[in-house]
């Protein structure tokens, strides 16, 4: 029995040239495990048409001969078949509602929905997954916008010369000249009215490590949040301060002063309340690398900014990785994209500017960091997935779902069976 997967073109924007398969594990499939691959054409894709065809994969707009249809983002309504098994990130699991008529189109057709952010192992970590280019992405974005910041202000600092991620291409690139720009804060500084610099990481999953990772290419110095203050008057000018806050430092009880209990506090978010806000004002640059729902507190509000910002106000970048809009940090209020990637919030009179001048904070909010690196961050996201794909390629569709055969990492993650909820994402009608 011949099998046939299909691999769609990514079309949601300009700058999404990602695939979720590349061409060697196309190859691999074919050779080892007798998977033939249809490959729909595309002219801004990472790896081109040819590089798919000189593997033996087959160019076709048409994909309905596949029985399993791999993307990247968000399908189309008008691309779904009836019956099909479709393999993305589908943003559903939080009901979010822009994306609630793609679910009842493949509920209606009977579909089956398999999300690559529901592949977890047993600790619920996550298997297949873009994050660190999201946060090597996010980084290098961020510390670009801080660089434009302060160029405004007069000063030129070696972090100045530091650009946006897609105008390098290659995450090699961007390390090569980050050794540079490390090497003449060494030996020059930063200026007096930039220091201490202090770049703040909430979180330590894998987005913040991949946020790390670019960070620590520079001259850094990791410091707990509780000698934030003591940095304040006795600090290098060489160095780059790293702080990574975790639960525990940034919520604490309504009810006691009871020792933190990370379980206690994801079973009982309403629980407990932010202190985030003490360490905002030590920060130059925030890093928002945290999952976060309206179960939990906020990190950055609104009206903690519009009380105690003024002129002399030390944060100047937030990099909202995580992107939940009115979410941890509330004034993200809406996404950008890496050809306008930032935007500045000014607290006096609640309004965003495009942008990375004018008053108040920058926000860089970008919703697809990874596609700033799509040839490194697609070959990375592949190698984590090729070894569920003969499984999944090879499953009988047409059974029960209890009796439905996959890995079980990959049987956790199928949101519709037969274009029904399956009993553990039942939760989600209450959002349809």
């Amino acid at each position: 029995m011949s099998f046939t997967i299909g691999v769609r073109r990514e079309d949601k924007n300009e700058w999404e040239k990602r695939v979720p398969i590349t061409p060697e594990h196309v190859a691999e499939l074919i050779e080892k495990f007798d998977i033939k691959t249809v490959v729909q054409p595309s002219n801004i894709r990472a790896f081109s048409d040819d590089d798919y065809r000189k593997i033996g994969a087959s160019i076709n707009e048409d994909l309905s001969n596949s029985n399993v249809v791999y993307a990247v983002k968000e399908i189309p309504i008008n691309f779904f078949k009836p019956g099909k098994t479709y393999v993305f990130f589908a943003h559903v699991i939080k009901g979010q509602r822009y994306n609630m008529p793609m679910l009842k189109k493949m509920m209606e057709l009977g579909c089956n929905l398999i999300d690559y952010e529901k592949i977890v192992d047993e600790h619920g970590r996550r298997l297949v997954f873009f994050g660190r280019y999201a946060g090597l992405a996010g980084m290098t974005d961020a510390l670009w916008a801080y660089g434009q910041r302060i160029k405004l202000r007069g000063l030129n600092s070696p972090i100045c010369e530091i650009k946006q991620t897609i105008r390098y291409g290659r995450l090699s690139e961007i390390k090569k000249h980050l050794v540079e720009i490390g090497d003449k804060i060494n030996s020059d500084g930063l200026q007096k009215e930039i220091s201490p610099l202090v770049v703040g990481f909430a979180g330590y999953g894998n987005v913040s490590r991949g946020a790390q990772e670019i960070l620590d290419i520079l001259p850094v110095e990791e410091i707990a949040p509780m000698e934030l203050d003591s940095i304040k008057c006795e600090y290098s000018n060489n160095v780059i301060y790293k702080v990574v806050f975790k639960e525990e430092n940034m919520v604490e009880r309504l009810d006691s002063k009871a020792d933190f209990n990370l379980k206690h506090y994801y079973n009982n978010p309403e629980k407990y309340k932010s202190v985030f806000h003490k360490y905002i004002p030590y920060l130059s640059i925030l890093m928002n690398c945290i999952y976060w729902d309206k179960r939990y507190p906020r990190l950055v509000t609104k009206d903690f900014i519009k009380k105690n910002y003024n002129k002399k106000f030390k944060l100047q970048v937030i990099g909202d990785i995580s992107v939940d809009l009115n979410g941890a940090i509330e004034f993200t209020q809406k996404t950008t994209t890496p050809g306008n990637p930032a935007f500045v919030y000014n607290p006096s009179n609640d309004d965003i500017i495009d942008g990375y001048s004018g008053e108040g904070i920058a926000v860089i909010a970008v919703d697809n960091l990874p596609c700033e690196l799509p040839r490194d961050s697609s070959k990375a996201f592949s190698d984590t997935l090729i070894r569920f794909i003969p499984a999944i390629a090879k499953a009988d569709f047409s059974v029960d779902f209890d009796a439905l055969e996959l890995p079980p990492e990959i049987k956790k993650a199928v949101i519709l069976y037969h274009g029904k909820l399956t009993p553990d994402y039942k939760y989600m009608n209450k959002f349809l």
